[in-house]
C-alpha cells in the first residue's frame, strides 16, 4: 500500500492576487487545499524565503521585471522583490489550515541562487532536505498542488520524480503565472510526458 504525502508549493501572501508576484486566481485554491489536506496523514508545506538583495530579483540587478539573464551558468527570470525572509509576504497565506502541516520546507536562502523546487535549488547544487524527510517517513507517493504551475510545481513535480517517489499533481489545486500565453498547458504536457500522473482534487476528497 502507498504511503502518501501532501506536497503544498508556496501558499504565501505575496504570491497570491494583490502580491508583489500574485498569481491569479491564487487564493480560490485555498479551501481545496484545506480538504485535500484532510485525507493526507503527512502534509508538508513550502515557503520561498529570500534574503534581501536575493539574485533573482530585478532590483537586485538594476534590470526590468521579466528580464532573463544568467548566473553563474544558469538562466534566471528576473522577479519583483517578493517572500523577503520574515516579512508579512513570506507567510503562508491566511485561511489555510497551518494546524494539518506537519513540516514547513524553506526554499531560496541562499543570495546567489534560486530555488524553484522543494528538493533542490536549480543548479542541483544543494538540498532542502525533503528527499531525506519523505525517505525518513517511508513515503512513497507525493501529491503536489500551490503555486504556480508552471514554475515552482513544475520543478518540484520533477524533482520529486527524479527522488524515485511516484508523483502527482492536481492541476485545478494549483495556479499558474502565465507569463507566457499557454506556459501552464506546456508544464502540464511536460509532467505527464515525464510519467507524472495528473489527477483531479475534486474528484480525490473523499468525505
Amino acid at each position: 500500500m502507498n504511503a502518501e504525502a501532501l506536497l503544498i508549493i508556496d501558499m504565501q501572501n505575496d504570491f497570491m492576487p494583490g502580491g508583489p508576484l500574485g498569481v491569479p486566481g491564487g487564493d480560490e485554491i485555498i479551501p481545496l487545499i484545506n480538504d485535500l489536506m484532510e485525507q493526507f496523514s503527512l502534509v508538508v508545506a513550502t515557503q520561498d524565503w529570500h534574503p534581501k538583495s536575493h539574485m533573482s530579483f530585478a532590483s537586485t540587478h538594476q534590470k526590468q521585471i521579466g528580464e532573463v539573464i544568467e548566473v553563474k551558468g544558469v538562466s534566471q527570470m528576473l522577479w519583483p522583490e517578493h517572500c523577503i525572509q520574515n516579512s508579512l509576504g513570506a507567510q503562508l497565506v491566511d485561511g489555510l489550515n497551518l494546524s494539518k502541516i506537519d513540516k514547513i520546507i524553506q526554499k531560496g536562502m541562499d543570495i546567489q541562487i534560486d530555488s524553484y523546487s522543494a528538493f533542490f535549488d536549480n543548479a542541483k547544487l544543494q538540498s532542502t532536505g525533503l528527499e531525506k524527510f519523505f525517505n525518513d517517513a517511508n513515503m512513497n507517493k507525493i501529491f503536489i498542488v500551490g503555486v504556480a504551475t508552471d514554475y515552482c510545481v513544475k520543478f518540484s513535480a520533477l524533482d520529486a520524480l527524479e527522488c524515485g517517489f511516484e508523483t502527482a499533481v492536481m492541476p485545478d489545486a494549483c495556479r499558474a503565472v502565465n507569463v507566457k500565453e499557454g506556459d501552464e498547458n506546456k508544464a502540464l504536457s511536460l509532467l505527464s510526458s515525464r510519467g507524472i500522473d495528473l489527477l483531479t482534487a475534486k474528484s480525490f476528497i473523499r468525505k
